[in-house]
């Protein structure tokens, strides 16, 4: 069963932030509408998806293969706040924590926490109530500021980003 919602988790207008939640089956099927839902919904609220779209395809799909229980599902939450895109996938199997490590010469798995490692701006894992855990990636939506154009210590000039 798929449960999404897509409106303002609170109801008083400082509070407000665009989320996004969805319970998925734990498939291959899933883990794939995982990411086309993740991009679609992140397309409506104006926010540019490759980076999210490729985090949320890597975090499903380790949700699928590594976090699946039968019968259960896994959710995903997006949700922005402060500029900031926090995508979260949650499983319901918590006895082995995901860890970044360096795959074996040849392998064709196991990178996936690397390309989120190199894609978030932070990441993370946090253990919920039993039996599930939560791995988080937050990217910043807002551009960074400007560097300063005007002239350095040394007196000269650098080129605003």
């Amino acid at each position: 069963m798929n449960q999404e919602t897509a409106e303002p988790a609170a109801a008083e207008p400082a509070c407000r932030f665009p989320h996004f939640t969805v319970l998925l089956s734990s498939t291959p099927r899933g883990a794939r509408l995982a990411r086309l839902l993740a991009d679609a919904q992140l397309r409506s609220w104006g926010i540019p998806s490759d980076a999210a779209r490729h985090i949320v395809g890597e975090l499903a799909a380790n949700a699928v293969t590594h976090g699946r229980v039968p019968g259960r599902d896994f959710r995903l939450t997006l949700y922005v706040v402060d500029g900031t895109l926090r995508i979260e996938v949650t499983d319901t199997r918590c006895e082995r924590l995901p860890q970044l490590q360096q795959p074996a010469p040849g392998a064709e798995s196991g990178r996936g926490l690397l390309l989120v490692d190199a894609l978030a701006d932070r990441w993370g894992v946090r253990e919920d109530r039993f039996p599930r855990k939560t791995v988080w990636a937050e990217l910043r939506c807002a551009p960074p500021e400007p560097a300063p154009t005007g002239p350095g210590p040394d007196g000269s000039f650098s080129q605003g980003t």
